[in-house]
């Protein structure tokens, strides 16, 4: 058997791959920012008050933002070398590690300034692992999918955000319940409870990815490189030949990364805040394991419907919604009941699940293979940057100077920044990823129709 033909692995097993590994790395990732909300100003940052513990939380929640672009170039240097499959088993431990770790850490009361020292240290390690993990999951269903239905399979990595948010938000939900009305231990021991238990899944997640292969497409272009060209730098290779689709892919998901890390963290921490929506934290929780639910449905639809009428188009789609929505949004939250906040997060999830579901197969599709790893990544991790670190750390300050209107406007902004860049960037959906420049349309994948790819 040559390296061009690889052992035949099921579609669905490497879906299954996908999302369990996703769905790991953002448990880990997502139970750090429930905590930055309701934990870590008390146990991390006690002498700064509760609204300046609460912008200091959320500086450290946004430290692995910053990390997640080193993270792409890293890690997608490694994995446009050596394989998906290789990295993207070194990103699960080195997240399960990192999160495992900060379940495990003093809290300032015991070892002082070393405390949010370390915890900023941690952070950045998870976000260096998220940085390498996005991309690779999605490659392994877009090269593996059959040509016409990226979309359906590159949903699959795009659920594990999903299914995270619901695990995350149930598992401090069941811990707070069992430690009953007691701050105290949920605060001393409670929170540490989901941070642990992640090695379970890391274990999980190692089984399942141990029993793919590597796609057919990184063997195919590893066996053909050292014929007709000379190995260089993927990141190098990506900055030089794809600048245009880096940054306009990464200017294209801003108002994506804005709407979900403020329904997954700011919003849990605005709605149990007594500036807030002042609703207790049960019913938080419990509205974000609901929430979660209908946030994965609308990734799985919007990913199929992608490979009808275009990734493009949902993408923009998404963002003239967003525009509108960002602007109701808190009005809607300062009516103060649990109705009203189960209504702003949900819509806000689903917002984010309409461009997050076809973004799965759309990067890939943009990118060369020989730098795909690389290229998609630094565009998604970018606009982590943008629309995931910025608008949560702005927006306590917001809120407080200006109302949480001035929120809402910030979102608005961002969803512009989308629409603008998506409608710059061409249709996708008929390339054939096989190929040598990774992005000529095929006339036999698609007929013609809503987002025919455009030359």
């Amino acid at each position: 058997m040559s390296i061009s033909e690889p052992r035949a692995v099921p579609i669905r097993r490497v879906a299954m791959a996908s999302c369990v590994g996703t769905t790991i790395e953002f448990y880990d990732f997502f139970i750090y920012g429930t905590a930055a909300a309701l934990v870590f100003p008390k146990v991390f940052f006690p002498a700064l008050g509760t609204a300046a513990g609460t912008v200091a939380s959320f500086a450290t929640f946004a430290v692995a933002f910053f990390a997640r672009p080193v993270g792409a170039i890293v890690f997608g240097h490694y994995g446009d070398r050596i394989g998906r499959k290789r990295t993207l088993i070194s990103t699960l431990l080195l997240m399960g590690t990192a999160t495992v770790l900060i379940g495990l850490l003093p809290g300032a009361g015991t070892i002082g300034v070393a405390a949010p020292i370390i915890l900023v240290a941690l952070r950045f390690a998870q976000g260096f692992a998220v940085g390498g993990e996005w991309a690779g999951a999605t490659l392994l269903t877009a090269e593996y999918a059959p040509a016409g239905q990226r979309g359906r399979y590159g949903m699959f990595p795009q659920l594990g955000p999903a299914i995270a948010f619901g695990l995350s938000s149930a598992t401090f939900l069941i811990t707070g319940l069992v430690m009953g009305d007691s701050d105290d231990a949920f605060l001393t021991y409670g929170w540490r409870i989901p941070f642990l238990l992640s090695i379970l899944l890391v274990g999980v997640g190692l089984y399942v990815r141990l029993s793919i292969e590597e796609t057919p497409a990184f063997r195919a272009e590893q066996a053909q490189a050292p014929l007709d060209r000379p190995k260089r730098l993927p990141f190098l290779e990506a900055v030089r030949s794809q600048p245009r689709e880096i940054l306009l892919s990464a200017g294209a998901l801003t108002m994506l990364f804005a709407f979900f890390y403020m329904g997954t963290a700011y919003l849990t921490s605005y709605g149990t805040n007594p500036g807030g929506a002042a609703l207790s934290r049960p019913v938080v929780l419990a509205i974000g394991v609901g929430a979660s639910v209908v946030f994965g449905i609308a990734i799985a639809m919007a990913g199929v419907l992608s490979d009808r009428f275009g990734r493009r188009n949902l993408i923009m789609t998404s963002a003239a919604l967003g525009i509108v929505w960002a602007l109701v949004l808190f009005p809607v939250l300062d009516t103060g009941t649990p109705v009203a906040f189960a209504i702003g997060l949900t819509v806000t999830l689903v917002i984010f699940a309409i461009s997050y579901g076809p973004a799965g197969s759309y990067l890939p599709e943009l990118f060369t293979t020989r730098h795909r790893y690389t290229g998609a990544g630094l565009g998604y991790n970018l606009a982590g940057v943008l629309g995931g670190a910025i608008p949560p750390l702005l927006a306590p300050g917001l809120a407080a100077s200006f109302g949480s209107i001035a929120i809402g406007v910030m979102l608005a902004l961002t969803g512009v920044i989308s629409l603008v860049c998506t409608y710059v960037l061409a249709e996708t959906r008929g390339v054939d990823m096989a190929s040598e420049e990774g992005r000529r349309p095929r006339s036999d994948v698609h007929p013609p129709g809503p987002g025919t790819p455009r030359r």
